[in-house]
């Protein structure tokens, strides 16, 4: 009965089912699995882009894959990415000292340590408990170069996060963009930067854009990372955002980069 369904003989239904499948089918069906594999363990947010990066950074030296076959690799798998949306920042005028914006937009950097750029995103733990995360940024390559995270929304933690940024980069003297918080405006950060030798520049008042790379990387962070996982505790919240970070610097791909890892494009410029 399937065969006049099929329209097809007897003879070649049996045929079909016994057939060997071809060396291409059966790479196919290999590539499918780590396809899958990738997808998943990147808590199902990864498109065809970031997956064709990390197959070809997992397979070398074969020669690379293109991004049109991983994309219909997973269409056949019905793998579907979770779609970033668009941020919207709350950040308002606070006082004390404002500095030009001397970043303009130009998010372009030749080099490590030439510009960084740095903000707090509001995060949860245990049912509403309030936590914020506080990081700085390299726009040569994306590293996270220091990242503090505490209770307060406070100028400790900004003050923390150079202090960590002097540890892990003690000849840097960047041009630092923020936007204009309390704390960025505070004497205390005017000090303290002019201490470390660091160039201040802000975003104009309500033009999150003037920040992009940094609301850029907290929409990864959620998307990706935060929003897919339960937070028991603060100690639970700092250990994922220091397993994020780890990964973000050494594993996360970027076409950008040439389908490296901040670090490891990072690397071959020194």
């Amino acid at each position: 009965m399937m065969c006049s369904i099929m329209a097809v003989s007897r003879s070649g239904f049996y045929k079909w089912l016994k057939r060997q499948p071809s060396a291409r089918e059966m790479e196919n069906n290999w590539l499918k699995k780590l396809v899958e594999k990738l997808f998943h363990e990147h808590q199902d947010v990864w498109g065809y882009r970031r997956i064709t990066m990390a197959l070809n950074h997992l397979l070398q030296p074969r020669q690379p894959l293109g991004r049109k076959k991983v994309r219909r690799l997973m269409q056949e798998l019905g793998l579907h990415s979770i779609i970033r949306r668009k941020r919207r920042s709350a950040t308002r005028a606070g006082y004390f000292n404002f500095e030009e914006n001397l970043l303009n937009r130009d998010f372009s950097a030749l080099g490590p340590n030439q510009k960084w750029v740095t903000d707090i995103t509001y995060l949860t733990y245990d049912n509403g408990q309030k936590a914020y995360l506080s990081a700085i940024k390299d726009l040569y390559d994306g590293t996270i170069i220091s990242y503090k995270i505490g209770r307060k929304n406070g100028l400790a933690l900004v003050i923390d996060t150079l202090r960590a940024a002097k540890q892990n980069q003690p000849l840097a003297r960047p041009l630092l963009h923020s936007d204009r918080g309390s704390q960025y405006t505070s004497k205390a950060y005017l000090r303290y930067t002019t201490e470390l030798g660091y160039t201040r520049s802000m975003s104009r008042v309500g033009k999150c854009i003037d920040n992009a790379p940094m609301e850029s990387f907290w929409g990864h962070f959620k998307e990706e990372w935060y929003d897919l996982q339960d937070h028991a505790s603060f100690g639970d919240l700092k250990g994922s955002i220091d397993k994020f970070i780890y990964f973000y610097n050494h594993e996360r791909y970027q076409e950008r980069l040439n389908g490296l890892s901040p670090l490891e494009f990072r690397t071959q410029a020194a």
